[in-house]
């Protein structure tokens, strides 16, 4: 089974052009009894039209536009590994990232507070993921399932080959470089990894 990860186009862009490694989730509203987590390791990036993103990033570019309809085709061109994921509950930690996402600090904060649906208050769980571009685009339909407020969609086999001559959007040197720093930023790494 193939998973794909929804994110906000903007954010998916920031990942794609190497802007951005780490992904930040508090859970959406269908997360069921448990919350969300970091439940796969592998999965592709499922970007989605949320109409106000950019409100609630620093940086980076979107038109505004209807969301998905059924039918409508779309695109997925990245796929993302997580190397590690951690919950965070040290505010000082999050602001800690602040210079390795676009996110705004008060975005986060929200979440970070934020209470409900097997989530506490003061948390937030983080990923740090190595993506790769498509050689080619995977083009699927719009199907009503890739609706609703959750993080994590079952998707259809893709077509053959798809992830082979994958191409890393960052140098094997900047990104163990970046690894390092987040590592630290966060006092972990793949030995003491969430659940993925």
């Amino acid at each position: 089974m193939q998973h794909a990860f929804k994110e906000w186009q903007v954010i998916c862009d920031a990942l794609a052009t190497g802007r951005q490694s780490i992904l930040l989730r508090k859970g959406g509203i269908h997360e069921g009894r448990d919350g969300f987590s970091f439940a796969y390791d592998s999965f592709f990036l499922f970007p989605t039209k949320f109409h106000a993103q950019l409100d609630q990033v620093r940086e980076g570019e979107f038109s505004p536009e209807k969301e998905w309809q059924v039918g409508d085709v779309l695109e997925i061109t990245h796929h993302a590994e997580a190397l590690f994921a951690v919950t965070l509950q040290d505010w000082k930690a999050v602001q800690a990232l602040f210079p390795y996402h676009i996110y705004t600090e008060e975005t986060l904060k929200e979440r970070f507070d934020w209470e409900g649906k097997g989530m506490s208050s003061g948390s937030i769980h983080m990923a740090f993921v190595r993506v790769v571009k498509l050689e080619k685009p995977w083009k699927l339909k719009y199907e009503k399932g890739f609706g609703g407020c959750r993080s994590w969609l079952e998707m259809p086999e893709p077509p053959q080959g798809t992830l082979e001559n994958a191409v890393p959007v960052m140098g094997q040197d900047t990104f163990a470089t970046l690894y390092a720093k987040i590592s630290e930023a966060v006092g972990s790494g793949p030995t003491a990894a969430g659940k993925l």
